[in-house]
């Protein structure tokens, strides 16, 4: 690392001159080919999975998407009136020459009196494509949506709405982005005094940032790439890119107050906070691409693009940083920093203040500390019991879009289970499967919960039948997920016989199966990220008992920010304060919460245990290694809790639901992990278990890779140094201790 930070810093105008070639040119040519984001996935083996397999196969016309145009009298008219039907009939008669649309059943046709309410006010038309959403031309999407909203008027509402119409509502965040950025700079003031000092981790962070959204643009075109994975990865990259660059700026400054020169300094910040950083990195990395242990589709374009981004800020933070650095010189350092070094003469960094203070109050109380902190997240965490997956329906976005005002107008009119039917498909090969698919739909049609079902419909080739079954509750309702279960368990089974193919699929039954699918894999990826980064772990600290600590701490994170995310999204606490409507959680969100939350929490723990690591490779004291490792990293890791806190919560002004989810998840369980957790349970356990903390089996030790965070010259600079009496509050001190500037032994070798 010193060797990479040298070379950066002596060839400062290259280093810099590549990165911006690499901005600009990346750019280009991500402009050039242009974004081809899509939600594709499949769910191998699954009833959905195999009726739209067979839909496919036997009924094209119903393998694609659809969408529905809901439409309702703003007087006492009906739909039927002849001022409101001719306006009707000549909009359905424009969408069937829309591109793409293989299908337009309206309400004036022979079946067309089941798509008219009862009060006759509000009617609905479906529209069926020949492809699925994520494969249509977003252009088609919209000329299908600016023709009906064209006939919206004073008489008659015209709305679309279906999952189709919501991909061209998704809005990109880019206010967000910029609110966070200037919190995190606002932060990074306070913490450095200086404004030039600030505008080196946002650099630094938008660079690698705009080079990793290049690169993922690129991406879309080799592979799947989910809609939300940009904005994802924004936010990781962001998060993360100032929070490594504050690290590395921060141990910078400290070594130009100690009198080193610019250039000694960086290689120094680099050599020591920079591990930290690239191991730090690694493992996010690691949690991120475990997700491929799930066998989704959906989820291998979300985990490389958000590893891409996480990648590009370590490579800017060991190459682009300590160049910038090299620019900078001393006006790093604020103007009072620079007039006091160049009055006083250099200064070692001191061990005092409030962190100092706070290390030696966690020092005299660990057990009482770590109860209280302790029984405070398992009680954030109690929600997270009460999780429930699924997939939040279209009435949980705003009334400022077309989805939103289109479901509930179908909700007032048809009641809530019209905007998630069912869909019975069968495989037709012998008249006694005609016979078992009408068995099946007159015994759906007596399951609770079941408002109608439409008379089977075969397909061109006669090969394959299907009927649409609505709910009477909402696609999002628990009531839902219950009926699909006794559809599938009772219904079909015992109405069919055994040797007919008859599935339950629809939008609403692939996310269910998309949510038992992730809950059957989420303990196998979970036990897969644990145990690599506890192997890490134990690699480069040479413990078992500090990755084992660090692992259960993270859990707790995750839990506690599960905790938040049930609390507000799924059981409605504060849905005015956050513009949301209580619903099931993402089926996917866990499995992303958990990869990112385990990762960023693994950041604190490299940050704050490689500092008490150094410290114990030095003196062996494991009270004084705690308490000073605390005291020196207890101020830049809040600073960097606090940026990565704020940078997170601003995705939460976003109108997406999804991403207010992320934003809250992320940004409650960064402000738990730095301010609870760091400072106040791990440092407390570790005083507690002592130098058991340090314990690892020989036999083990010779076999593991070693991994070193620090650098050998910083640990023998521990050495010599002294730590301040006031720091060790009464601790025994370090044998062969005897004034600054001497050298300690350590406690391992032999008194002379």
């Amino acid at each position: 690392m010193a060797t990479l930070a040298r070379w950066c810093f002596g060839h400062r105008r290259l280093v810099l001159f590549l990165w911006i070639i690499a901005l600009v040119g990346l750019g280009g040519v991500s402009q050039a080919a242009g974004s081809n984001y899509r939600d594709t996935f499949s769910l191998p083996g699954t009833d959905s999975q195999k009726s739209i397999d067979l839909l496919q196969r036997d009924f094209p016309a119903a393998s694609g998407d659809s969408a529905t145009i809901v439409l309702h009298s703003r007087s006492t008219a009906t739909v039927s009136d002849a001022s409101l039907r001719g306006p009707i009939t000549e909009m359905l008669a424009k969408v069937a020459r829309v591109p793409h649309v293989s299908e337009v059943a309206g309400p004036f046709g022979p079946k067309g009196a089941s798509r008219i309410s009862k009060d006759g006010r509000t009617a609905f038309a479906t529209v069926d494509f020949d492809q699925q959403g994520d494969d249509l031309p977003k252009d088609d999407i919209q000329q299908f949506v600016d023709t009906t909203r064209g006939y919206d008027s004073a008489s008659m509402q015209v709305e679309a709405t279906g999952q189709l119409v919501s991909i061209i509502e998704q809005q990109q965040q880019s206010y967000s982005e910029l609110i966070g950025i200037v919190a995190a700079a606002i932060i990074l003031f306070l913490a450095f005094g200086s404004l030039l000092a600030v505008t080196l981790p946002l650099i630094t962070a938008i660079v690698a940032l705009g080079v990793s959204s290049s690169l993922i643009i690129v991406l879309s075109h080799v592979m799947s790439v989910a809609e939300f994975a940009p904005i994802l990865a924004t936010l990781i990259g962001l998060g993360v890119g100032i929070d490594y660059a504050l690290f590395i700026v921060n141990r910078h400054r400290v070594g130009l107050l100690a009198g080193k020169t610019p250039e000694e300094a960086a290689i120094t910040a680099v050599n020591t906070s920079g591990r930290a950083v690239m191991f730090a990195g690694v493992t996010v990395c690691i949690a991120l691409l475990g997700m491929f242990a799930l066998g989704v589709s959906l989820l291998y374009g979300v985990a490389i693009s958000a590893a891409l981004a996480v990648a590009m800020t370590m490579a800017a933070a060991v190459t682009l940083l300590p160049a910038l650095l090299g620019f900078y010189g001393m006006r790093v350092l604020s103007r009072r920093d620079r007039r006091r070094l160049a009055e006083k003469g250099p200064e070692p960094e001191s061990i005092s203040g409030m962190w100092a203070r706070w290390g030696k109050f966690v020092q005299r109380r660990p057990r009482v500390l770590a109860v209280v902190s302790g029984v405070a997240i398992l009680v954030i965490a109690v929600p997270f019991l009460s999780l429930r997956l699924g997939s939040s329906d279209l009435g949980n976005g705003d009334t400022s879009k077309t989805t939103k005002r289109g479901y509930d107008l179908l909700a007032e009119g048809f009641g809530p289970g019209f905007n998630g039917p069912f869909t019975i498909v069968a495989e037709i090969s012998s008249p006694s499967d005609t016979a078992a698919l009408n068995a099946v739909v007159r015994a759906a049609r007596t399951t609770p919960g079941v408002a109608s079902v439409s008379d089977p419909r075969e397909s061109p080739n006669g090969q394959a039948a299907i009927a649409t079954l609505y709910p009477t509750s909402s696609p999002q309702a628990a009531d839902t997920s219950k009926l699909l279960d006794r559809l599938r368990d009772h219904a079909v089974p015992q109405a069919a016989s055994g040797d007919s193919k008859i599935y339950i699929g629809g939008i609403t039954a692939v996310f269910e199966d998309f949510s038992t699918t992730l809950s059957a894999k989420l303990p196998l990826f979970i036990g897969i990220v644990v145990v690599l980064a506890f192997l890490l772990l134990v690699a480069v600290f040479r413990s078992l008992v500090i990755p084992l600590t660090a692992s259960v701490m993270n859990l707790l994170a995750v839990a506690a920010a599960f905790g938040v995310v049930v609390a507000v999204f799924q059981w409605g606490w504060g849905e005015s304060l956050f513009s949301i409507t209580g619903g099931p959680v993402e089926a996917f969100v866990p499995v992303l919460l958990f990869a990112i939350l385990f990762g960023l929490s693994m950041d604190y723990e490299v940050f704050l245990v490689s500092r008490m690591h150094e410290e114990w490779t030095a003196r062996r004291d494991n009270r004084l290694a705690v308490t000073l490792g605390q005291a020196e990293t207890g101020r830049v890791i809040s600073a960097a809790g606090a940026i990565m806190a704020l940078v997170f919560a601003s995705f939460i002004l976003g109108d997406d639901r999804v991403i207010k989810l992320f934003g809250l998840g992320l940004a409650s369980a960064i402000v738990i992990d730095a301010f609870v957790i760091r400072t106040v349970l791990v440092p407390a356990l570790m005083h507690i278990f002592g130098k058991a903390n340090w314990w690892l089996p020989s036999s083990l030790d010779r076999v593991l890779p070693r991994l070193a965070v620090e650098n050998s010259e910083e640990i023998e600079d521990i050495r010599r140094t002294t730590p301040p009496a006031d720091v060790l509050d009464g601790a025994h001190a370090v044998p062969g201790q005897q004034g600054p500037g001497t050298r300690s032994h350590r406690a391992d070798e032999p008194t002379r």
